[in-house]
C-alpha cells in the first residue's frame, strides 16, 4: 500500500517538474517575441515593411515583404543591424561597418552604396528580439489576419476594421442549398 503511494507521489512530482520546465522552456521565446515587437515599433520597422511585414513603400522604396523571405534568423540579425548596401533599408548597430564589419566590408569597401543610418541604435539582444518576433510572427504567414493586427495594435485600433470582414466572413459556416423544388 505505501508502495503505490510513494509512486503515485514520485509520478505526481515528476509531472509538475516535467511541466514547470516546459513552461520555463516557452517563457523566454514568448518574452522574446514580445520584446521584439516592442523593438519593432521603436525603430519603426513598421514604416517601411508594415505591421503585418508584406512590405511595400516607405521612406527607403518598396521594403520587402517580411511574410516570403527566405533569410534565416542569422541573417535577420545581419540585416536589422547592418542595413543592405545600395537599398533605403538601414543600419542599426552602433560603429556598423566602422568598428564591426558588415557583410565583411568595412564603410571605405561599401562606398557610395552606404545604408543610411536608421533613427535609433539597437543593441544585439534588441536585434535578436525583433529576428525572434520576425520568425515567430510574420515569417511564413500567410496573409494578414485580423487577430494579427489585433496582436499588433490591440483591440482599440480602427486599422485592422478592414480585417476584420475577412476574419468573420471566415468564422460563418458555409450556406447550404436547399432541397430542390
Amino acid at each position: 500500500m505505501n508502495y503505490s503511494r510513494a509512486v503515485t507521489a514520485a509520478l505526481a512530482l515528476a509531472l509538475v517538474s516535467v511541466s514547470a520546465l516546459q513552461v520555463h522552456a516557452q517563457s523566454p521565446q514568448s518574452a522574446s517575441t514580445e520584446a521584439g515587437k516592442a523593438v519593432f515599433k521603436r525603430a519603426n520597422c513598421f514604416g517601411c515593411h508594415k505591421w503585418h511585414g508584406n512590405g511595400g513603400g516607405g521612406y527607403g522604396g518598396d521594403a520587402l515583404s517580411l511574410r516570403k523571405t527566405e533569410l534565416t534568423r542569422d541573417l535577420i540579425m545581419e540585416t536589422v543591424a547592418c542595413g543592405r548596401p545600395g537599398t533605403g533599408m538601414p543600419y542599426f548597430a552602433r560603429g556598423a561597418y566602422d568598428t564591426t564589419k558588415c557583410y565583411e566590408m568595412t564603410r571605405q569597401d561599401v562606398g557610395d552604396r552606404m545604408p543610411p543610418e536608421g533613427g535609433t541604435f539597437l543593441r544585439a539582444p534588441d536585434i535578436e528580439a525583433v529576428a525572434d518576433y520576425v520568425i515567430a510572427n510574420i515569417k511564413g504567414k500567410g496573409e494578414p489576419t485580423y487577430d494579427e493586427c489585433v496582436s499588433f495594435f490591440g483591440n482599440t485600433s480602427r486599422v485592422c476594421d478592414v480585417y476584420k470582414a475577412d476574419s468573420e466572413s471566415s468564422a460563418k459556416p458555409a450556406a447550404t442549398a436547399g432541397p430542390a423544388k
